[in-house]
């Protein structure tokens, strides 16, 4: 439609735009607020080939994806169509030239989520509307009455549970068949603009909707529609809610006790403790011994003799089947040990995730994140950056300072490790102590943590915004919505290692074969062997770490002696390894976003900062474990 483009068109008066688009060349912006189950509707109508990237100038991630009908685009969470946040500015631009939008609201925050709704109605967008979650407001006690929804807003009410298909079917038919249109139950003040304007000046209208602004300029009627807007929700959802008799939530009697402090923290404690089971007991001491078996019996002496077979030329023969071999080393650690260990922490997170308990873990943390100058909102990037620390420092939009941000961007390439690199420490630790190990090595990096963050709280300017936090219900998660996730995860993991780890591997080992490598040794030997009193080697962890700090955790497994090799470090040595990697300078694909979110000056100081850190905390616990 692009009514707010340059050349406005009449479309209120045409009911809807189906007369200016082909089926299959529409537009279709989903667009909700958080937590509605939005994303989980766009990857049903999408069948999850989605393609994921930064929305013209700017840092803020969109999916989009092609169906029958037409192009698919998920907008970013807003409450509104304002200008407040980048999330809300990025929505705002592709509404303006989507053809039609997909409204997903909850069935159990109706009357909150309308807001948004009637916003798109007041806008003259061609709109459907998708009621998600009704499943839940039903265990909730809430019914609604959809047809009288429909009859109220104007425009096509659809009810599904997107997690497990229902409804999904009707959206692509009502799309199919052009059900969308343009509703004439508008805001009294925005529809009498409409009825005495014949094309009212679209700057005008969308300042008048953005209710958010802070200019003066039109103030009475922004507060005028605002609450008209308001007294109109107010009014439909007393027409179309009703609350029924229900008895024990047991749900909701989960999530509030998992809000309370000492359950919380005893929780946390719990989760700890199977993640080190999982991940460090059973996968990395059975499917990774398993499948790191099979390679080196079968698959390494196979390609070897291949290679030795049409080659006789040392060097060539070092680069793809020698220590650090392009053929040998990256099939080993890449299927053998990083696969098992990233899909099982993924799977662990997506349960973690789906059920709902992440939000309510930031309310936890927040009484602590706001002494080292965030708040709870900033565990979400910090949670993401278990998964891929790139991701995390692109969530720290989300906080509401820039303070916050850098914060938060510091941390993450400071303190957390990947999801990749975490399997790996945790079949370190495992190897050489019990969950009291595990827990020193938390305990370890989060003193770092706090130390870190306080240190900039007090030098950097800036205050630290306030927290608001919309907390979903808790779930049974959906094995297949799970599995889903965990599946794409994964594959994109791989195709993004993949490469990196063949580049890797070839670069050390042309810098092995070329004597390179052994100047590099010399050159970090007073940092390696007299502050950390580390083997020479151990300047490989260094240099697989900087391109990523998984490969660098890789090679520490091998000195450990759990990939068959001879051990080279002891448990002190592997346990302070496991620390100093964790710490050490983000990896080539963060470094490379945290120099686009922060520029150069402070991406740098991060980079320069956590190698400090890392060695600095590394020449001390080595000394302090061989002092006990």
């Amino acid at each position: 439609m692009n009514f707010l483009g340059n050349n406005c068109k009449n479309c209120w008066k045409k009911g809807s735009c189906k007369e200016d688009k082909v089926l299959g060349q529409l537009k279709i912006a989903l667009v909700g607020n958080p937590n509605v189950g939005k994303s989980v509707i766009f990857n049903a109508l999408s069948g999850f080939y989605a393609e994921i990237s930064n929305y013209p100038g700017t840092t803020v991630d969109i999916s989009t994806a092609y169906m029958e009908e037409g192009q698919l685009i998920d907008t970013p969470g807003a409450y509104s169509i304002g200008n407040y946040t980048d999330d809300e500015i990025v929505t705002k631009n592709i509404l303006y030239s989507a053809d039609l939008v997909i409204n997903v609201i909850s069935a159990i925050s109706i009357e909150r989520d309308l807001f948004l709704t009637q916003q798109l109605i007041d806008m003259d967008f061609p709109l459907i509307v998708v009621v998600n979650q009704v499943d839940e407001a039903k265990l909730r006690g809430i019914k609604v009455d959809y047809k009288k929804l429909e009859e109220l807003l104007g425009v096509k009410v659809i009810p599904t549970v997107a997690i497990r298909n229902q409804g999904i079917g009707e959206i692509k038919k009502s799309v199919a068949n052009c059900e969308y249109r343009v509703s004439d139950s508008k805001t009294p003040y925005i529809s009498e603009l409409f009825h005495n304007i014949d094309t009212p000046g679209c700057e005008k209208l969308v300042k008048l909707t953005e209710i958010e602004s802070k200019e003066s300029e039109n103030k009475p009627e922004r507060e005028l529609i605002y609450t008209q807007r308001r007294d109109r929700i107010n009014y439909i959802t007393s027409k179309v809610i009703y609350e029924v008799e229900k008895g024990l939530d047991l749900a909701e009697y989960i999530g509030n006790i998992l809000l309370n402090p000492v359950v919380g923290i005893i929780t946390a404690l719990a989760i700890l403790f199977l993640l080190y089971q999982v991940v460090g007991v059973f996968v990395a001491g059975e499917i990774v011994d398993f499948l790191s078996t099979g390679i080196n019996e079968n698959y390494i002496p196979w390609i070897s003799g291949i290679v030795e077979k049409y080659s006789n030329i040392g060097f060539i023969n070092e680069i793809l089947v020698g220590e650090f071999g392009v053929l040998t080393m990256t099939v080993e650690l890449t299927i053998g040990v990083l696969l098992p260990l990233v899909t099982s922490f993924y799977l662990f997170l997506a349960v973690l995730e789906d059920s709902g308990y992440m939000p309510r873990l930031a309310v936890l943390t927040d009484r602590l994140l706001s002494r080292i100058g965030l708040n709870g909102r900033a565990v979400i990037p910090l949670l993401l950056g278990f998964g891929c620390s790139t991701m995390g420092v692109i969530t720290t939009r989300i906080l509401g300072s820039k303070k916050e941000r850098i914060i938060a961007t510091a941390l993450l390439g400071l303190t957390i490790p990947c999801s990749a690199q975490i399997g790996v420490i945790i079949a370190l630790i495992a190897a050489i102590g019990g969950f009291k190990i595990w827990l020193l090595y938390i305990l370890t990096i989060f003193i770092v943590m706090v130390l870190a963050g306080t240190f900039l709280n007090m030098f950097l300017k800036g205050q630290s915004t306030d927290f608001l936090m919309d907390i979903p219900p808790m779930r049974l998660p959906i094995l297949k919505t799970s599995l889903n996730k965990v599946f794409f995860r994964v594959f994109n993991f791989i195709k993004e290692a993949t490469p990196l780890f063949l580049i890797g591997s070839f670069v050390v080992s042309l810098l092995k074969v070329t004597g390179v490598l052994n100047l590099i040794h010399k050159i970090l030997s007073p940092i390696v062997v007299h502050l950390l009193q580390m083997p020479e080697d151990f300047a490989n962890v260094f240099i697989m770490g900087m391109i990523r700090r998984d490969f660098g955790s890789v090679e520490i497994l091998k000195m450990a002696g759990l990939e068959g090799n001879t051990a080279v470090l002891d448990p002190v040595q592997i346990f302070v390894a496991a620390v100093v990697i964790t710490l050490f300078v983000p990896c080539l694909a963060v470094l490379i976003v945290i120099y686009k979110e922060r520029g150069f000056r402070e991406a740098t100081l991060i980079w320069l900062g956590s190698f400090v850190v890392s060695v600095i905390t590394g020449a001390l616990l080595i000394r302090l474990g061989y002092l006990f």
